[in-house]
């Protein structure tokens, strides 16, 4: 694996920009796969890998430049739940862990970075040297992982009985034999507007 420098300039190209969300996400990441035996989750080890976040932040946009997981391969999956977490596994051990950020970690920046601009710039400068278990809290975990929601061909392809949309992965709704989309089943998160033509 690429050292951290490297791989937070990658992960700051893919945001766009360098926060202390970028930081944490890296080193996240690196520990993480360090922790259940995937040394190239790009390259050799990429098929091995799945992660799950737990919030649409900063940090998920490092999870995915190190890591090379993404929801469009599937080999990422959004819960969310608002926590400054992920939990990493490797599909061919079982082995995972769910590494979240301490919130205490705010408060122990000064004492690695005193100087220089305002507390998101030392914060910032401070996750990059602070030690992992200050930064981190690693759980070792068991995950079951639904085979819809793996990488690879649809299993399941359905249409909706009320708008005719096909939905696929399992996602459709069973209403009484009625097979219908979420949308139609609990509320769409849009609604339709007339346009004049």
């Amino acid at each position: 694996m690429k050292d951290f420098e490297a791989l937070l300039a990658e992960s700051v190209t893919v945001h766009g920009h360098i926060c202390a969300g970028q930081v944490i996400g890296v080193r996240m990441s690196m520990l993480a796969l360090q922790r259940i035996g995937i040394d190239d989750p790009r390259g050799a080890d990429r098929k091995k890998l799945y992660v799950l976040v737990e919030i649409d932040r900063c940090a998920t946009d490092a999870i995915q430049s190190v890591t090379g997981c993404s929801l469009g391969k599937r080999s990422m999956y959004f819960h969310d739940l608002g926590v400054m977490a992920a939990t990493f596994v490797n599909l061919e051990t079982g082995r995972a862990v769910r590494v979240t950020a301490r919130e205490e970690a705010r408060d122990l920046a000064d004492r690695y970075c005193r100087q220089g601009g305002d507390k998101y710039s030392r914060q910032l400068e401070a996750y990059k040297v602070m030690a992992e278990d200050e930064l981190f809290l690693v759980q070792d975990v068991a995950v079951d992982i639904p085979a819809v929601n793996l990488p690879g061909r649809p299993l399941k392809r359905v249409q909706c009985s009320n708008c005719h949309d096909w939905v696929q992965d399992g996602r459709e709704v069973d209403r009484d034999g009625e097979l219908l989309c979420r949308s139609c089943a609990f509320g769409r998160y849009y609604r339709m507007v007339e346009t004049a033509e």
